[in-house]
């Protein structure tokens, strides 16, 4: 069974050293020995379905200047590597609207994943409520996939 839960993200992640009261945190976890890399490589090889939301959402975002292309040679999937050490892979962008970070940790034969996003006005806030259901589902797939990789 590849079995994703809820959990709490470990405190030595580098996302607390930027998360504030008001940020969003949220995070899924798996039982896994998969480097970050690794898992990011399986987690972010994305279904079709995910590219159709994703392209969804680029399209109707440009109108807006909102990002919508990866244009980082240092990039994993379609997100840009902001940090990573040999346990933790940090991955994400700074907008207009909003600023996020993704983290891939291995901690104990478990892989973590945690999106943290920081609203900078009522945009941001607009678009973190719409893209709410579609990220929970996106992110609990992204770790089932890190969880089947897994022998």
């Amino acid at each position: 069974m590849h079995l994703v839960t809820e959990a709490t993200l470990p405190p030595h992640s580098a996302l607390w050293e930027i998360k504030q009261p008001n940020d969003f945190l949220d995070c899924y976890s798996c039982t896994s020995d998969l480097a970050p890399q690794k898992a990011a490589e399986v987690g972010f090889d994305m279904p079709a379905w995910t590219e159709w939301l994703l392209n969804l959402r680029n399209a109707l975002m440009r109108p807006f200047g909102l990002k919508t292309e990866n244009t980082d040679d240092a990039a994993t999937g379609i997100f840009p590597v902001m940090s990573e050490t040999e346990t933790e892979l940090v991955l994400g962008t700074d907008d207009k609207h909003l600023n996020f970070r993704i983290t891939i940790l291995q901690d104990n034969g478990k892989v973590f994943m945690a999106t943290w996003v920081r609203p900078h006005n009522w945009a941001g806030h607009l678009y973190l409520a719409a893209v709410m259901p579609f990220h929970k589902l996106i992110s609990k797939s992204t770790v089932k996939r890190i969880a089947k990789e897994t022998p």
